[in-house]
């Protein structure tokens, strides 16, 4: 690919296209204030802590922004992007996605996957860090934004660097939001929850909120498909 234009946003150099530009504008529109800030945030500290990371140098930086700016829109406030029966990381992939076969006709289906990876398995870090360098890349942002510096190895994201991002865009308390959010996926679709750590907050603060019983070790626990046999009538 040719060098894609930039600028210094943040304290970052971050690439600048009319692409990326229209998702921060789509997404600002499905976006509550908080939530928006949040991936802005995530999106500049992945170019951050990539940039220290020689693994992940040859990667799709178009693919990395969008994926960053993009990957919550399962939060939508509108309600025009939540599902009834997908889990949020799904809604928000496959809104991503929608919009760049709109937006991006030219992109083929590996970029488009990408894309769609990067979000829908953002909150899987036993999966998310073994995946492409795309997909990497966004995921360290994101999750950086919920650990900081102190918790983060091998000084990917300095004190320094964090406060310069986040005096460009405060916090707004995230953490907050971020409760009020996932106890509302767990009140309004918890069927969507059971298998994820969303459910972990249904478990600690929402009222009769109930896993047991449905969990993927509940359902593996009643197959007795060992006992059948191959010539036995069901």
């Amino acid at each position: 690919m040719s060098p894609l234009p930039t600028r210094v946003f943040a304290g970052a150099t971050i690439p600048d296209t009319p692409l990326i530009t229209k998702a921060l504008e789509y997404t600002r529109a499905h976006s509550t204030d908080f939530a928006f800030n949040h991936v802005q945030r995530s999106m500049v500290f992945g170019f951050i802590m990539a940039s220290k990371i020689p693994s992940l140098a040859d990667r799709d930086l178009e693919a990395h922004a969008i994926g960053a700016l993009m990957h919550d829109l399962g939060w939508d406030p509108t309600g025009e992007l939540v599902s009834k029966d997908k889990r949020f990381e799904v809604d928000g992939a496959d809104a991503a996605r929608a919009f760049l076969r709109k937006e991006a006709p030219d992109w083929d289906k590996h970029r488009l996957q990408l894309v769609w990876d990067a979000i829908a398995l953002h909150t899987i870090g036993t999966i998310v860090f073994h995946k492409e360098p795309e997909v990497q890349a966004v995921c360290y942002g994101i999750w950086a934004d919920f650990q900081g510096p102190d918790r983060i190895e091998g000084n990917l994201l300095t004190w320094d660097e964090y406060n310069v991002v986040v005096a460009e865009l405060p916090r707004l308390s995230l953490m907050k939001g971020l409760k009020g959010l996932m106890c509302h996926f767990c009140e309004t679709k918890p069927a969507t929850t059971i298998d994820n750590t969303v459910g972990e907050w249904g478990d600690k603060f929402v009222k009769g909120y109930d896993r047991a019983g449905k969990l993927t070790c509940d359902l593996l626990l009643t197959c007795d498909l060992d006992g059948k046999s191959l010539l036995e009538d069901p």
